[in-house]
């Protein structure tokens, strides 16, 4: 793992410099709009506003790196972000929130690209399963990071924001004067929704509705720290439970995905995910009941998305893998948007502990879903199904496509294996 991590370590070192700092904007817009008297429904709309950027920056950014190279693309979309970063100060209104966030999420996304372009560029067959691996952790350990330095500072002025914009412009030197030549981008077109669905009906839905869960925990949980009273440290303790429980359930989960019927582990999770909402919900604002909850909550979410990109591919071709990658993405990115809106507006309506009544209905729709799924399709068998890799719901399509293909070399490889120990006939 050593010699491995020597060849990355400066595009590693740059994505948790990185991650640091988009991780600290994600809280800030909650801590500081609650401050401007921003409503959650305002909130929820400028939330939805990043993964609309997002979800554009994954289908343009190749064109611009075909067009212009990695260094031109990575260092546009760096010192854009960092700008807009700032730009957060100077117009505390929703609407230009709304668009900042827009050009947040497009220059996330692009930087993604390039970045994985050149991790998986740098990876080989042997090597890529740790590399992604490595890559995953490091975005992990950032976002968690980030809740740890918005606590030395106030999110009524402007150092905190400035902060996250210096995190996100020394991020790229690591990056920019160490890498390789650039390696040509190479992105599937996303096959259709229909097909999608088709192939595979439970792994479009459930990563839809997923989306909404992912988005509405990482952007509307400090609204909801907000309006229940915590302080700045406590909100910035509850994000970060959000995504310390991907780090310890990650690797269990993986590891029985392998080995039992992955719906049942779907519709297990989910269920473990409405269960910590219910408890979030009655909780009563209780500080470390709360921090349980989210844990759990945030802990079961990342372990799903992996497990409907791997569920999918086991009813895919090699040949079709890049393309439902593409779509999943692409579908999980318009959940994503509606998550934030719907559970916005509920808060604004019922009150904060919309939040989790909101999140425990849409990990309930999961679990009855796969649930209902278990009755439409045969099981498919354990030793045919495609290897496990933990891909974070941040990744770009470079990196889906790469763990795919990935999990697909080390599902044949099984298979010959299995067929070598077998005794001659």
């Amino acid at each position: 793992m050593i010699h491995v991590l020597s060849g990355i370590w400066a595009l590693l070192l740059g994505i948790v410099l990185i991650m640091l700092g988009n991780g600290m904007h994600f809280t800030l817009i909650g801590l500081r709009g609650g401050i401007e008297g921003f409503s959650a429904t305002e909130l929820a709309v400028v939330t939805s506003g990043y993964f609309m950027g997002f979800l554009s920056g994954a289908r343009l950014t190749p064109l611009l790196i075909r067009r212009v190279g990695h260094v031109r693309v990575f260092a546009a979309l760096g010192s854009f972000m960092s700008a807009g970063l700032i730009a957060f100060t100077l117009l505390a209104e929703p609407w230009a929130w709304t668009i900042l966030r827009i050009l947040i999420g497009f220059c996330m996304s692009g930087i993604y690209v390039a970045a994985e372009s050149w991790l998986n560029n740098a990876a080989t067959n042997e090597t890529r399963g740790k590399v992604l691996s490595a890559y995953m952790i490091a975005q992990t350990l950032g976002i968690i990071g980030a809740q740890w330095l918005l606590t030395l500072g106030d999110a009524a002025n402007a150092a905190l924001f400035i902060g996250a914009s210096i995190l996100v412009s020394i991020s790229f030197a690591p990056i920019l004067l160490s890498v390789t030549p650039a390696p040509a981008v190479e992105v599937a077109r996303p096959m259709t929704l229909g097909k999608l669905f088709t192939s595979s009906p439970l792994g479009t839905v459930g990563i839809f509705l997923l989306g909404g869960v992912y988005a509405t925990q990482s952007g509307m949980g400090a609204v909801y720290g907000t309006q229940i009273g915590l302080s700045a440290a406590q909100i910035s303790l509850f994000v970060a439970m959000l995504f310390a429980g991907a780090l310890l359930f990650q690797y269990p989960i993986g590891w029985l995905s392998d080995r039992v019927d992955r719906r049942q582990l779907i519709f297990g999770a989910a269920l473990a995910g409405g269960a910590s909402c219910a408890l979030g919900w009655l909780t009563g604002g209780a500080l470390w009941p709360l921090m349980a909850a989210a844990f759990l909550a945030g802990g079961v979410t990342t372990p799903l998305y992996a497990l409907f990109l791997a569920y999918t591919n086991d009813f895919l071709s090699v040949e079709e893998m890049p393309a439902a990658s593409g779509g999943l993405v692409f579908t999980f990115g318009l959940g994503a948007i509606l998550g934030p809106l719907l559970t916005g507006w509920t808060m604004q309506v019922v009150g904060p502990g919309a939040f989790w009544l909101v999140l425990g209905a849409t990990f309930a729709a999961i679990a009855l879903y796969a649930l209902y799924r278990m009755t439409q399709r045969a099981i498919a068998p354990v030793e045919e199904t495609e290897s496990y890799l933990g891909v974070l719901p941040t990744a770009s399509t470079v990196a889906v496509e790469a763990a795919g293909a990935w999990a697909a070399e080390q599902a044949e490889a099984e298979a010959e294996a299995v067929e070598a120990e077998r005794p001659p006939a």
